[in-house]
C-alpha cells in the first residue's frame, strides 16, 4: 500500500521567500496560533469549496507560514467561501478562515484583488449594500420589495435603503481609510446624479 505524501512545493518555482507575510499574519494575536498547524489536511479534506474548485487550504496555510509571496497573488485565497468548516474541524483550533481573510487583506493592500470583489466594494459604496435589493425609499416597488411585503415586512429594509443619506457616511469612511483609492472608487458628482435622475 502506497502512502500519499503532502503536496510538494517545487523549489524551482519558488521565486521569493518573504517573512513579511508570515510576520503580518502573526501580528494579530488571534492568528499567532497558526504556527501550531501541523499540516494534517483536515481543512482541505473537509472544505466545501475544495470539492468544486482548486483551493487546497492546507497548502495556502503552509505557503503563508514559510513566507511564499505567491500565496498573496494566488487566486486560491479568493476561492474560500468563509464557511468556517475548516476552523470547526481543525484539531488545533486554528482559525483557518480568519487567516485566509487576513491574507486577502494583505493581497488587497498590495493590489491583488479580483475584479468581482472590487465590483462589490463599488456597489457597497454606492448603495450601502454588497448585494443591493434595487429599491430606494419613495421609489416604485420591484419584485424584492413585493416579496418582502408578502412576508409582512416593510417593502424597504431599515438600512441604507431607508436612509440614503448614510451612503455619504460610508463613502467618507472609505475615503478616510484610503479604501476608495485601493479599490479605485470615485463617487458620482452632483451633475452625474442629476443626469441619472433625468434619464429615469
Amino acid at each position: 500500500m502506497e502512502w500519499k505524501t503532502m503536496e510538494k512545493i517545487n523549489p524551482d518555482l519558488i521565486l521569493d521567500i518573504n517573512n513579511d507575510i508570515s510576520d503580518q499574519l502573526v501580528l494579530d494575536e488571534a492568528l499567532e496560533v497558526v504556527k501550531a498547524c501541523f499540516q494534517c489536511g483536515t481543512c482541505t479534506g473537509g472544505c466545501p469549496s475544495g470539492r468544486r474548485t482548486a483551493i487546497r487550504t492546507r497548502q495556502i496555510i503552509r505557503k503563508a507560514l514559510i513566507g511564499l509571496d505567491e500565496v498573496i497573488s494566488s487566486e486560491d485565497i479568493w476561492l474560500c467561501s468563509t464557511c468556517y468548516t475548516c476552523y470547526e474541524r481543525c484539531p488545533r483550533n486554528i482559525p483557518v478562515t480568519d487567516v485566509i481573510i487576513k491574507l486577502r487583506n494583505i493581497a488587497s493592500r498590495r493590489g491583488y484583488m479580483k475584479p468581482p470583489h472590487t465590483a462589490v466594494t463599488h456597489t457597497l459604496a454606492k448603495t450601502g449594500h454588497g448585494v443591493p435589493l434595487g429599491i430606494v425609499k419613495g421609489e416604485p416597488d420591484n419584485n424584492w420589495s413585493k416579496m418582502r411585503q408578502s412576508y409582512g415586512l416593510p417593502n424597504v429594509p431599515p438600512t441604507t435603503l431607508s436612509h440614503p443619506e448614510t451612503i455619504k457616511d460610508i463613502q467618507t469612511l472609505m475615503h478616510n481609510l484610503d479604501f476608495d483609492k485601493m479599490v479605485g472608487f470615485v463617487p458620482e458628482s452632483k451633475d452625474e446624479k442629476q443626469e441619472k435622475k433625468e434619464k429615469k
